[in-house]
């Protein structure tokens, strides 16, 4: 009977869960926000990897200042004879303690990174760390739609100007139609910044309940990205690096996981099923 029950967890394995950090619109803080709660979920002594997803301009090395001696390219020429142990080996180590499966350094080398790739790469990835955290790229394209399948819990990154807020519910909408809109979770950055819109109108905008609100700390924000030291290091006491330690809490008190889902039909091939189905109803 022991022995049963040693097989049964044996092979329901646990494994990390799986953050996805997105945004409709770049140069809103999507990267900052992803190497800050990186390091704020390490300070609490888990294991925490980070994965470069956007493939063609990733900016994780840059923002953590580390010259990543391997990248995603250096794995995929591994991937038939990849391992977690073999994988550990390409990742760049952070002084926090976050490790880092860097993006390419070119962006040509973007078009190497395949569905399948993503496949063999995320679970070993999960089997290693605690959390991991992808940083994708602007919008919804393929290889982002396919992370953002594979993660358990989603994060967009908005703000409060106009065109941000526009793309961002358009956002919003297409991850309902392809059933992903529950595992979104808002995150509002810059939320005291001045605008004609207010923070506590977002929730009403964009039909999301509960925002994450990240204050605006232009200066902070700024020179930490120029300078590749998060912020949650050296500014641990002002409010912008408290909003994420807070953030941080309630990521880590959130369930377990322990299984991963099987492939099944892409998420493009998903949302084109239903269009065409809405308008032959139409």
């Amino acid at each position: 009977m022991g022995q049963q029950l040693e097989q049964h967890e044996s092979n329901n394995e646990k494994r990390g869960e799986f953050i996805a950090v997105c945004s409709a619109k770049g140069g809103i803080g999507r990267t900052l926000l992803s190497v800050n709660l990186a390091v704020a979920l390490c300070k609490k002594n888990i294991r925490i990897g980070v994965m470069d997803g956007d493939f063609q301009f990733g900016d994780v090395s840059l923002a953590m200042d580390l010259q990543s001696t391997f990248t995603i390219k250096d794995v995929i020429q591994e991937l038939e004879r990849l391992d977690e142990y073999t994988l550990a080996s390409y990742l760049s180590h952070h002084e926090s303690g976050v490790r880092i499966l860097a993006a390419p350094e070119k962006p040509e080398f973007a078009d190497l990174v395949t569905e399948r790739t993503l496949e063999k790469i995320i679970p070993l990835l999960l089997k290693q760390h605690e959390y991991v955290i992808a940083d994708t790229g602007v919008g919804l394209q393929d290889k982002g739609l396919h992370i953002l399948e594979k993660a358990d819990q989603i994060l967009i990154v908005t703000n409060l100007e106009m065109a941000t807020l526009k793309n961002t519910k358009s956002m919003l909408d297409t991850l309902d139609m392809l059933g992903l809109r529950e595992k979104v979770r808002l995150v509002v950055n810059r939320a005291t910044m001045e605008s004609v819109i207010q923070a506590t109108d977002v929730a009403d905008i964009l039909g999301e309940e509960e925002p994450i609100f990240i204050p605006n700390d232009f200066q902070i924000a700024s020179q930490s990205l120029n300078i590749g030291i998060p912020f949650v290091m050296n500014h641990g006491k002002t409010e912008i690096a408290k909003s994420i330690f807070k953030m941080a809490e309630q990521i880590s008190s959130r369930r377990e996981i322990s299984i991963i889902k099987t492939k099944g039909p892409s998420l493009l091939t998903k949302l084109f099923t239903r269009k065409r189905l809405k308008e032959e109803v139409e």
